[in-house]
């Protein structure tokens, strides 16, 4: 049992992790996620996912230890897109929305992390937890979380496990939004509605820049946008969408985009 389900929601996939009792994270079914995170890349009728966990207690406590004592390796085969299917998903080229919906702890905030947005319960925490257990948060938390905040927060939280609240992370701008629990997917669905209504190019031009320009000066990040291979952003002006919603502006009527 993978404990990975998906619903779609006109042009969003929700993927939910239900794995009781902490929605715990082994290769299975990372291999899972990665399949669902597939059919969100593959497939031109989606534009937006989001990825949460069932319950109110835990969004997920990360690696399945309770697998790891049983003899699952570290570096077994996690399938398409690394740990938890999304952290290490390069080629996804569609946004991700992740839905705090309690504890994030280890990767399973390394998940939250690989996200391109994060609404959070109001109970929820946040911990990378690694160090105490004598390994460290290697499936993106080293990396993404000193890029996310101050250095000196994010070397406390590597370093210590503290555990932070939905409403510090908001004041440090890891998070989009804070709402009751009982409003979180309300909220999440209503932000992944607003992205989905953007042209489908447009979102992938989006963060096809963004990912091949991080960590660039200005001026490098403009030649790499101009001369890299960013096939949305490539044909992103000559397509029918470009085309469609010039002429849904200058008409005052809602674009119909076709994604071509």
């Amino acid at each position: 049992m993978t404990g990975v389900r998906t619903e779609r929601r006109g042009r969003v996939l929700e993927v939910t992790l239900d794995r009781p009792k902490a929605n715990a994270i082994d290769a299975a079914t990372s291999r899972a996620m990665g399949e669902a995170f597939r059919e969100l890349a593959e497939d031109d009728a989606l534009s937006v996912g989001i990825v949460t966990g069932a319950g109110e207690r835990f969004f997920s406590a990360g690696w399945d230890l309770k697998a790891a004592a049983a003899g699952e390796a570290a570096d077994a085969d996690q399938g398409v897109g690394g740990f938890a299917g999304l952290t290490e998903y390069w080629d996804l080229d569609k946004p991700v929305i992740a839905a705090l919906n309690g504890l994030a702890l280890g990767g399973g905030f390394e998940l939250a992390l690989a996200a391109d947005m994060i609404v959070a319960a109001e109970h929820a925490e946040v911990a990378l937890t690694e160090a105490a257990l004598g390994i460290v948060a290697d499936s993106g938390g080293a990396i993404r979380l000193p890029r996310r905040l101050p250095r000196a927060v994010a070397m406390e939280m590597m370093m210590t496990g503290r555990r932070v609240g939905a409403p510090e992370l908001a004041r440090w701008g890891l998070v989009n939004e804070v709402v009751p629990g009982a409003d979180l997917m309300a909220a999440a669905h209503a932000l992944a509605d607003r992205v989905a209504a953007a042209a489908p190019l447009s979102l992938r031009a989006i963060k096809q820049i963004v990912r091949a320009t991080e960590g660039a000066t200005e001026r490098a990040a403009f030649g790499i946008m101009r001369d890299a291979d960013l096939p949305a952003y490539r044909g992103l002006y000559a397509s029918e969408d470009a085309a469609e919603g010039m002429a849904a502006f200058a008409e005052k009527r809602a674009p119909v985009w076709k994604g071509r």
